[in-house]
C-alpha cells in the first residue's frame, strides 16, 4: 500500500453502531468515518450518546452490534492493541488524589515505552504552578487540563477528548483550543465531543450533530449551516401579546423559532423584518428587548433539527 493510500484510509470507520442500557438506546445506529489528520466532532447535549460512542471507539465499552474500526483495529476484538497508539481524556477522570501533578504524569508515562517528557506536558497545559500540588487540591478546570496532559504522555497519533473544556474558565478554554489546533497542525487526528457550539466551530473540520443516540446530520460547519439557512436571524425577547402566526407574516420572514425566552425570526429582508417588529411592538405599548441580528449558526441548525436549543 502506498503512502498516499495509507493517508487516505479512514482512521476511524463506524457502521450501524448500537448500544442499549435496558430500554434506553444510548447509541442507536450510528455510522461515520474520520479521516487522518482532521478534527472530528460529536456535537450534542448531555445524554445524546456522544460519550458512549467514543468509549466504544476507545475500547472501554463493548457495543451490542455494529462495527467499529480504529487505526485498522477491530475495537471489539482487539481493544488492547489500540492502547499504545491513542490518547484518551475522559469526561470525568479518576486521578490518584494524594499524588502530585508531576507524580501522576510520571506514573502514566511509565506505562509506555516512549512518550513526551513530563516537564514538556506540564508546560503545554500550563500546569507549572501546580506541578507539586496533589491532584485532590486541583480545581475542576485544572483537573481537566491534567487529564489532557495524561492523554498525550504516549505521543499518540489519535486523541480522544471527551468534553475537554468543561469547568474551565474562558482563558484556559482558549489555551486548550490553541493546543488542539497545534496537535492537528502536527498531523494528529482529534476526535472531540462537546456541547459548546463555538468549540465545535473552532476545532472541528467536520462534525456530526447527535441527539437521542442518533446522528441527525454531519458535514463541515459551512455545509451544515448552508444546507438549511440562507437567512439572517433577528432575535429579541419574547413579547407575550405578539404570537408566532402574526410574526410569521412579517415581511421577509421564512420561519419563526423559540429559544428560551427569546424569539428568532429567520428572514431574507432584515430591515423590513425589524421595521415590522418595532411597529408591532409599539402598537402593543412594548419595546423589543435584546434586539439583535446575527448569521445562522450551529445552534440554529440544532434547533431546526430538534426543535430545542443545544444547551437545553
Amino acid at each position: 500500500m502506498t503512502t498516499a493510500s495509507v493517508a487516505a484510509e479512514p482512521v476511524i470507520r463506524v457502521s450501524d453502531l448500537r448500544k442499549a442500557y435496558g430500554a434506553t438506546r444510548a447509541v442507536d445506529g450510528v455510522s461515520f468515518e474520520v479521516r487522518r489528520g482532521e478534527g472530528f466532532g460529536l456535537l450534542g447535549p448531555n445524554g445524546a450518546g456522544k460519550t458512549t460512542t467514543v468509549e466504544i471507539l476507545e475500547g472501554l465499552r463493548r457495543q451490542d452490534s455494529g462495527e467499529a474500526t480504529v487505526l485498522g483495529i477491530d475495537v471489539a476484538r482487539h481493544p488492547d492493541a489500540l492502547k499504545a497508539r491513542i490518547g484518551v481524556a475522559l469526561q470525568t477522570a479518576a486521578l490518584y488524589p494524594k499524588l502530585t501533578v508531576t507524580e501522576v504524569i510520571d506514573l502514566f508515562r511509565s506505562f509506555y515505552g516512549r512518550g513526551r517528557a513530563t516537564g514538556e506536558l506540564i508546560g503545554l497545559l500550563d500546569l507549572g504552578e501546580k506541578s507539586a500540588t496533589q491532584t485532590r487540591q486541583l480545581s475542576g478546570g485544572q483537573r481537566q487540563r491534567l487529564a489532557v496532559a495524561l492523554s498525550l504522555v504516549n505521543d499518540p497519533e489519535l486523541i480522544f477528548l471527551d468534553e475537554p473544556t468543561t469547568g474551565m474558565d474562558p482563558a484556559a478554554r482558549r489555551s486548550l483550543w490553541d493546543l488542539v489546533l497545534a496537535l492537528k497542525a502536527e498531523g494528529r487526528t482529534i476526535v472531540l465531543t462537546t456541547h459548546y457550539m463555538e468549540e465545535a466551530e473552532v476545532l472541528c473540520d467536520r462534525l456530526a450533530i447527535m441527539d437521542h443516540g442518533r446522528i441527525l446530520e454531519s458535514g463541515t460547519v459551512t455545509q451544515l449551516i448552508d444546507s438549511r439557512f440562507h437567512e439572517r436571524a433577528v432575535r429579541f425577547e419574547r413579547i407575550a401579546e405578539l404570537d408566532e402566526k402574526r410574526m410569521a407574516a412579517f415581511p421577509g420572514v421564512t420561519s419563526v423559532r423559540g429559544e428560551d425566552r427569546r424569539v428568532l425570526l429567520y428572514t431574507r429582508d432584515v430591515p423590513a423584518t425589524i421595521g415590522a417588529v418595532l411597529t408591532a411592538a409599539e402598537a402593543l405599548g412594548e419595546e423589543p428587548q435584546d434586539l439583535a441580528v446575527r448569521r445562522a449558526t450551529l445552534e440554529d441548525v440544532f434547533l431546526d433539527l430538534t426543535g430545542r436549543a443545544l444547551r437545553d
